[in-house]
C-alpha cells in the first residue's frame, strides 16, 4: 500500500489534465451509421396512420386506435429481435378512473430487454410514449396523429433497440438496457409511473432517458437549430419536492442519502446530473457536431415527461426534447385555419434529425453499458485539517482502473482528472484543497470507457 500511494502522490502533481475525450469506440461508431432516417421516417408515418393513439381510444379495432398501435410496436420489435438476445414483451395494467381517464382502462407499455452478463443488477433504460392527443385531451375518437408527441420518440426507441441488439452479440453488455414504448403519458405519466414502481425496488437502475417530442429542429419563428438537443437533467428539484410533501427515509429509501449528499455540498452532483453529464460527454464525442444543451431543470416550465415518475422515487432520469417546441403542431386538431396549417403531422417532422436523436440515445446508453458500475463508498477524508485533499473508494469488481475528477463550485463539468491503477483506493491530491474543489471517481474498463462519477462527499470522524 505504501508503494502505491507514493505512486499516487506523484501522479497527482505531475499527470493532472483535464478529462480526456471519450475513447474511440469503433463498434460504437458503426452502430451509430446504421440509424436510418427513412427507416424512422416510414415508421413515424405508419404511427400516425392509426389515426389516434389516445389512450382510451379503441384496443380491438384493427387499424385505427391504441391497440392497432401497440400490436405493430410489439411485431416490429420482435421482428428486429430474432436472431438476437434482445427480449420482447407487453406489461399491463388496468387504470382506475382519474382526472384524465373516465373509465377503467388498461394500459399497455410494450417493452425490450436487452440483457447484460449474466448476475449484472445494473440497468439503464431508454422511453418514449407512443400514446396521442388532440386538443381535448379526453377525445379518444377524433384524429390525433402525434408524429412528434411522441411518435418520433416512439420511433428512437425502437431504432436504439433493434441496432444495440446487434451490437450486442458482438460485444456482451456489462448492463441491462431495457427499451420501453409506454402507453398513458397524456393522461398522466400512466405507463410510465407503472414501470417506475416495476423497478423501483430494484437497486442498480443507473439512469432513465425518455424521449419526448424530439422530431423537430424548427421554431415557430423560423428558428432552426438541427444540430443542437435539450437535456433536462435535474435531481434535486424531485429531491425538495419530496422533502416538502413530508416524504421521509422510511418509505422512500434513496432519500436519505440523496439528502445526505446534497447537504454535504453535492447538491449539483446528485446521481441525476452524474447522468446528464455523461450522456452530454458521449453524445458530443461519438455524434460529430451534435450539439447537447444540458438544463439543470427536471423539465420544461411547470410541464412533465415520462421521467419524474422515476425521479420522484430518486432515481436518475433525464429528458431529450428538440430545441423548440411549435405549439401549432401540439396538442392540436387538425385543420387549417386563417391559411396555417396545424396539427400533429409526419410532414412536420425531421427525420434527420430524429436520427440523430437515435444516435444519441445509443451513444449514451451503449458507452454506459459497456463500462464499469460506478465505484461505492466514495469520500473526501476529511478527518485532518489540510489543503490537500484525499479521496478513498471501494473497488469495482472488473475495473482496470479508476479515474478522479474535480471541478471548482461554480463549474458545469469536470476540469481535472487523474487516472490510476486497478489497485488504488485512494488518492492524495496535493495543494488541492477539498474547500475550493468538487471531486468524484469513476471506474475505467479495458478500452479506457469511464463509467458514471460518483460525487465524494467528506467525511470526518
Amino acid at each position: 500500500m505504501r508503494l502505491t500511494l507514493l505512486s499516487v502522490l506523484f501522479a497527482a502533481t505531475a499527470q493532472a489534465a483535464p478529462p480526456p475525450a471519450p475513447p474511440a469506440d469503433t463498434l460504437l461508431s458503426e452502430t451509430l451509421t446504421q440509424v436510418s432516417p427513412a427507416r424512422l421516417q416510414a415508421r413515424i408515418e405508419r404511427l400516425a396512420a392509426f389515426g389516434t393513439r389516445h389512450t382510451a381510444s379503441s384496443q380491438s379495432h384493427p387499424t385505427r386506435g391504441i391497440g392497432a398501435a401497440w400490436r405493430w410496436i410489439e411485431a416490429e420489435l420482435r421482428a428486429c429481435a430474432a436472431g438476437t438476445p434482445l427480449q420482447v414483451d407487453t406489461r399491463r395494467h388496468t387504470e382506475p378512473p382519474g382526472r384524465r381517464i373516465a373509465a377503467p382502462t388498461e394500459i399497455v407499455n410494450v417493452v425490450a430487454t436487452l440483457p447484460g452478463r449474466a448476475g449484472t443488477q445494473r440497468v439503464l433504460l431508454m422511453l418514449g410514449h407512443y400514446d396521442s392527443r388532440n386538443s381535448d385531451v379526453m377525445d379518444a375518437e377524433g384524429d390525433a396523429p402525434g408524429a412528434n408527441d411522441d411518435a418520433s420518440g416512439t420511433v428512437a426507441v425502437m431504432e436504439a433497440a433493434c441496432l444495440a441488439a446487434q451490437a450486442a452479440k458482438t460485444r456482451p453488455l456489462d448492463a441491462t438496457i431495457v427499451f420501453a414504448a409506454v402507453a398513458g403519458e397524456e393522461q398522466g405519466l400512466l405507463g410510465a409511473a407503472q414501470l417506475a414502481r416495476e423497478f423501483d425496488a430494484g437497486a442498480g437502475v443507473e439512469g432513465v432517458i425518455t424521449n419526448d417530442i424530439v422530431g423537430s429542429p424548427r421554431g415557430a419563428l423560423g428558428e432552426h437549430a438541427p444540430h443542437t438537443l435539450r437535456l433536462f437533467a435535474d435531481g434535486l428539484d424531485p429531491l425538495l419536492r419530496l422533502m416538502l410533501r413530508g416524504a421521509n427515509a422510511e418509505t422512500h429509501p434513496r432519500l436519505k442519502a440523496q439528502q445526505e449528499l446534497a447537504a454535504a455540498g453535492g447538491a449539483e452532483d446528485l446521481p441525476t446530473a452524474q447522468f446528464g453529464r455523461h450522456l452530454q460527454r458521449a453524445v458530443e464525442a461519438y455524434v460529430p457536431g451534435f450539439q447537447v444543451n444540458l438544463i439543470q431543470r427536471r423539465d420544461r416550465t411547470l410541464r412533465g415527461g415520462d421521467h419524474l415518475p422515476f425521479l420522484e422515487r430518486g432515481l436518475a432520469a433525464v429528458r431529450f426534447s428538440e430545441p423548440f417546441e411549435n405549439y401549432a403542431h401540439q396538442h392540436q386538431n387538425v385543420r387549417v385555419e386563417n391559411g396555417q396549417r396545424f396539427g400533429d403531422l409526419p410532414e412536420f417532422v425531421d427525420p434527420a434529425y430524429v436520427a440523430r436523436v437515435a444516435q444519441a440515445n445509443l451513444a449514451g446508453l451503449l458507452s454506459l453499458a459497456w463500462a464499469p458500475a460506478p465505484p461505492a463508498e466514495v469520500r473526501v477524508d476529511a478527518r485532518e485539517l489540510s489543503n490537500d485533499t484525499r479521496l478513498q473508494w471501494a473497488p469495482v469488481a472488473g475495473a482496470s482502473g479508476y479515474r478522479v475528477l474535480w471541478r471548482r463550485s461554480e463549474a458545469a463539468q469536470w476540469q481535472q482528472a487523474l487516472d490510476l491503477g486497478p489497485q488504488a483506493r485512494e488518492a492524495l491530491l496535493k495543494g488541492v484543497s477539498r474547500d475550493d474543489w468538487v471531486f468524484a471517481v469513476q471506474a475505467l474498463g479495458a478500452r479506457g470507457e469511464a463509467g458514471l462519477a460518483v460525487y465524494a462527499p467528506p467525511r470526518g470522524n
